[in-house]
């Protein structure tokens, strides 16, 4: 049979080992959520500047031929069609 002393040294073993593990999950989890928080507000800035854009691109277009500007926007691609006047 083991001795106490044995099974005392694989148990504390085992109870460190769980409550390090949960230590280092809590810290890796809190470290993803930074950086998804952070890719976020980066991708909302992204998405507003390029709106600020075509909003000025048509302003300017708008005033610049007369004609009517159409801004077709589909996620990351913003494409610009200008149509004749009528």
């Amino acid at each position: 049979m083991v001795s106490s002393t044995v099974n005392v040294f694989r148990y504390t073993a085992l109870v460190s080992g769980v409550l390090y593990g949960i230590y280092h999950r809590r810290s890796l989890q809190k470290a993803h959520d930074h950086e998804k928080e952070q890719h976020a507000i980066h991708h909302r800035e992204y998405l507003v500047s390029h709106a600020k854009q075509a909003w000025r691109q048509k302003q300017e277009s708008a005033k610049g031929d007369g004609g009517e500007c159409l801004v077709l926007a589909h996620f990351e691609d913003i494409v610009h069609v200008s149509l004749p006047p009528d």
